[in-house]
């Protein structure tokens, strides 16, 4: 009894700064923004939060600035990180890394609010061994109210929240409604879109398969006898692949420096480059520069590879430049092949 007491004090403590982690699906992205003002209306604006689909306000991600970091230091600066679980975004794979980045690694509270869908639904997986919200006025009160709780000084009012919740519960009706658009119906524009987000599923679903195996490839390598790395200046590797006459030569240079530190990029790079021999409309390449373009910034640009890759300065230099002069002769590549 007394640890359920203290689990109880635990997650109603007080936070200098408190930050609401909103995770979900892009496309309930108004159904986050609802959410969002939420917060806002029953903390006068105090609570704040943080959405990376918000376009319009300061709660997104600016123009310009490296999407993945900025991802990570939210989820490490909130105090709570709210998961909106939808019929789109149950079992989604950002959903699933951005709440295991929270609690695998930060130990930061996990809030899954069932939003269109029955809490059973919405309660498997992962999200099983969690206390998720239903989306009846009784429970979104309780749960607003322990997040409005997490200011210092605050002494939340819950009738006060309990109108506010009614006013969300409201607005959201219409959202799901005009969300849950028959399959038969769908326009061209949508399917395009949902073959989108598959295709984003279906890779970061391959890329979290990698990590996973990533502490196995690491241990490999520690039982191998040390052997003395090679530095590539990035002025050098540049000069030598774009003074490639073929482009194509140009991008395994670059892919064979990855051999090792990443060599899942060096297997789909050089897949890549068969595919582009064969794919013949420019749209199709492009698709296919894009996919790989995701995997390359998404592998290089992580905590995990900054922690069991680089291990100097060159290391640094070597992962932020190369992924650039990767995709540029690749550009020419798929424009000449």
């Amino acid at each position: 009894m007394a640890e359920e007491v203290n689990s109880l004090e635990s997650g109603l403590a007080k936070a200098a700064n408190p930050l609401v982690f909103i995770s979900h699906d892009t496309r309930d992205a108004e159904l986050a923004e609802a959410f969002s003002n939420l917060l806002k209306s029953v903390s006068a604006g105090v609570l704040k939060s943080f959405r990376t689909s918000d376009r319009r306000g300061n709660q997104g991600i600016e123009y310009g600035i490296e999407w993945y970091p900025e991802i990570i230091k939210n989820i490490q600066s909130a105090s709570d990180v709210v998961c909106l679980l939808t019929e789109r975004s149950v079992n989604r794979p950002w959903i699933l890394f951005e709440a295991g980045m929270a609690k695998g690694k930060l130990d930061t509270p996990i809030l899954g609010v069932a939003l269109g869908i029955e809490l059973k639904v919405a309660s498997t997986g992962p999200f099983a061994q969690f206390q998720n919200c239903a989306d009846d006025n009784e429970s979104l009160t309780k749960l607003v109210f322990q997040l409005v709780n997490r200011i210092p000084g605050s002494e939340p009012d819950r009738d006060t929240i309990g109108f506010q919740v009614g006013k969300f519960k409201s607005s959201i009706e219409g959202i799901l409604k005009s969300l849950a658009v028959p399959a038969t119906s769908t326009s061209p524009t949508k399917r395009k879109q949902d073959e989108i987000e598959n295709s984003s599923a279906k890779l970061f679903e391959e890329i979290k398969i990698m990590f996973q195996d990533l502490p196995s490839r690491i241990e490999r390598n520690d039982a191998r006898p040390p052997r003395r790395r090679r530095r590539f200046p990035p002025g050098m590797i540049e000069e030598l692949m774009f003074g490639a006459k073929n482009p194509i030569i140009g991008v395994r240079v670059g892919l064979s420096l990855l051999r090792e530190a990443l060599p899942w990029i060096y297997d789909e790079g050089c897949a890549l480059l068969n595919k582009l021999q064969v794919t013949k409309t420019p749209t199709a390449r492009k698709k296919l520069l894009n996919e790989f373009e995701e995997l390359l910034m998404v592998s290089t640009h992580n905590p995990y590879i900054e922690k069991f890759v680089i291990e100097s300065e060159e290391d640094y230099r070597l992962l932020r430049e190369l992924p650039r002069i990767i995709m540029h002769t690749l550009a020419r590549a798929a424009g000449e092949a």
